[in-house]
């Protein structure tokens, strides 16, 4: 599968190359990382749950070497949705010593073929492929490989032509984040290009990125996860996934909130903890859900969603992104009085409706490249300034 001019060494992939990822599952092919770890998938038979934990968003292998030339063999998992423009193959990011240098795609592997009308999914095997990155300079480096944030990857094997070893630990901080879809990275162009991932550069911390997309729902095997996953920064983004799947009312959403951040508290008890309320989304701001696929657009070859509920249900208690915003600042403000780590920022600080007017969502749900690159640096602006959330009071 690779070439001969190089004399390869192949290295073993192990946990201690390899971040961004809360278990390692062996396959017949190599390893399948996750994002949640066995105990917390075994809760929960949604399959959308099951699809976008195994996408390793945030996950990248990180070595130090004097290697010039690195291949990484993979099985990659390509979505197919009937009737929708066809996806671009995932694309793999090459940072060396923190810049971004090179990035390119694996072509082959499985396709899961996906019915937006009806949800069913249908799988096909297909052989893995392998990633080359050549003429890296010489010397001793750092060396980062990101996954496709979108696109689940078996790691096969790792190849170089010199030796690698971990990276020692820097004393960065350590992220933990959760959110939705959009956390998890939507349309953004590259691994590196999420905003999480762009926030996280800019603020010079180590991520760990839980954005699963459609799965931002106040689960409480995702609170026990962030409860027991070691960090210094805890960040918890909240509501478009708990209007466009339509799943409580007013009523469950707070007492699911306090539970939701009690847990995290168990473990992080004075980590500065971060509540951010969702980006504006005009179709769900003053409308309830559930969203569903615009079968219209559809037709004519754009994928692009909708609101389906009446905004006068939010009298029975039916969410919108508006009552939300409001409840999590009640609740945030509330126990505020008893944890000084406990803070809130509204979403549209992040993308706001002057945003909207220049950088529409191009599907009326997720962001752009561009878009994801102007949240990435909102964020770090807010959170990681001197007088944010996530200073670092020790620098």
């Amino acid at each position: 599968m690779h070439t001969t001019e190089h004399h390869w060494i192949t290295t073993p992939i192990t946990a201690d190359i390899l971040r961004g990822a809360l278990d390692l599952e062996r396959t017949a092919h190599g390893l399948l990382p996750h994002r949640l770890p066995a105990w917390a998938r075994a809760q929960c038979a949604d399959g959308q749950l099951a699809m976008v934990e195994a996408q390793p968003s945030g996950v990248r292998l990180v070595f130090r070497t004097r290697a010039t030339a690195v291949e990484l063999d993979t099985l990659p998992t390509k979505r197919v949705y009937a009737g929708a423009p066809p996806r671009p193959d995932g694309v793999y990011d090459l940072l060396v010593d923190g810049r971004l240098t090179a990035q390119s795609t694996v072509t082959g592997g499985n396709t899961l073929a996906i019915d937006l009308a009806t949800g069913a999914a249908e799988s096909h095997p297909g052989p893995a492929g392998t990633l080359r990155f050549a003429d890296l300079p010489d010397g001793a480096k750092d060396v980062e490989i990101w996954l496709p944030h979108n696109e689940t990857t078996e790691l096969v094997a790792l190849r170089t032509d010199a030796p690698v070893e971990p990276v020692p630990d820097r004393g960065r901080r350590v992220w933990l984040h959760h959110g939705s879809s959009i956390s998890h990275g939507s349309d953004a162009a590259s691994p590196t290009g999420i905003w999480p991932a762009l926030a996280a550069s800019l603020g010079g911390v180590e991520l760990i990125n839980l954005g699963l997309g459609g799965s931002a729902l106040l689960d409480p095997f995702t609170a026990r996860t962030m409860r027991d996953t070691p960090a210094d920064l805890i960040s918890v983004k909240i509501g478009i996934n708990v209007v466009n799947a339509d799943l409580m009312r007013l009523r469950a959403f707070g007492p699911a909130v306090h539970g939701f951040l009690d847990t995290i508290r168990e473990g992080h008890p004075t980590a500065p903890l971060l509540v951010v309320s969702a980006v504006l989304c005009p179709i769900h701001e003053d409308t309830p859900g559930p969203a569903a696929f615009d079968f219209s657009a559809l037709s004519a070859g754009k994928l692009r969603f909708r609101a389906t509920g009446d905004p006068a249900e939010r009298a029975a208690g039916k969410l919108t992104l508006g009552v939300i915003r409001d409840e999590l600042s009640r609740i945030v403000k509330q126990r505020a009085a008893d944890d000084p780590h406990l803070h809130y920022l509204d979403g549209r600080d992040l993308y706001g409706e002057a945003d909207a007017a220049e950088l529409p969502l191009p599907d009326d749900i997720h962001p752009d490249a561009a878009t994801h690159r102007r949240i990435g640096e909102r964020f770090a602006t807010l959170a990681f300034a001197a007088d944010g959330p996530f200073a670092d009071h020790g620098a």
